[in-house]
């Protein structure tokens, strides 16, 4: 994956530009899910530039939170919606907006555990009634969807005394033993090696959130930032960590 990754950087020829080594700080603000190709970009990218990258983890809902709230940053990832409003408060730059990755949602369970079965809507609501506990990760896009759809498939009484809103990346939570599944992004699944992933939500009631970067100014520092992280060339990079391109290549 490393090698694939760092293919991306052939595009940084296109701003030599930063050489004169400005040593400037840039905060990106970034669901978890992203981690691993976005600390690997940060790396080559300030070896580059000079400049100083700040990564800062937290669900889309926080980091809405606190870009209304006045927190200073550069880049910011979330989902649409909140791009949007973001957008409208005059709190991102609209032209700098571009999609980065899509994350389906899957099951976390404890490594070594009996796998549920989970690849039709019947047998996802049956490994959900049949859970002790179901985990999901607060204010974020999953959160929001499950509640309801819980609804939609009729066992949202059935089940609501076991689900518990977690704090953080939501498989840590199932590897100390703390709830005995977790639902949430694919991509927060599979690069974590204490627990197992079980397979992703059925197609019919699968949820893919759009991750879509956009910056608080335009600059030529900013566009070149936003083209390493959206290259092409993450594709089988972020496949690799369960998420997807935004679009088909």
């Amino acid at each position: 994956m490393k090698t694939i990754v760092s293919s991306v950087f052939g595009l940084f020829g296109l701003f030599a530009f930063a050489a004169n080594g400005s040593g400037g700080e840039i905060k990106i603000m970034s669901p978890i899910a992203l981690k691993p190709v976005l600390t690997t970009m940060a790396e080559k990218f300030q070896k580059l530039s000079g400049d100083k990258i700040e990564l800062v983890w937290s669900e889309s809902g926080k980091i809405n939170a606190d870009i209304e709230s006045g927190t200073p940053f550069v880049v910011a990832i979330l989902t649409p919606n909140f791009v949007d409003s973001l957008v409208k408060q005059g709190k991102l730059n609209d032209t700098t907006r571009v999609p980065v990755a899509r994350s389906g949602i899957g099951v976390a369970i404890r490594k070594g555990a009996p796998k549920p079965d989970v690849s039709t809507t019947d047998a996802f609501k049956r490994a959900m009634m049949e859970a002790k506990s179901i985990g999901f990760v607060d204010q974020s896009a999953s959160s929001r969807y499950l509640n309801g759809l819980f609804v939609r498939l009729g066992i949202a009484d059935q089940i609501k005394d076991k689900l518990k809103p977690l704090h953080g990346t939501a498989a840590q939570y199932v590897a100390k033993g703390d709830v005995e599944i977790a639902l949430t992004q694919i991509a927060t699944i599979i690069p974590f090696p204490e627990v197992d992933y079980a397979g992703p939500l059925p197609p019919d009631i699968q949820l893919y959130t759009i991750f879509t970067a956009a910056a608080s100014s335009d600059s030529e520092k900013v566009r070149a930032l936003l083209k390493a992280i959206t290259s092409p060339d993450n594709a089988p990079a972020l496949r690799a960590i369960g998420l997807e391109p935004p679009s088909k290549d």
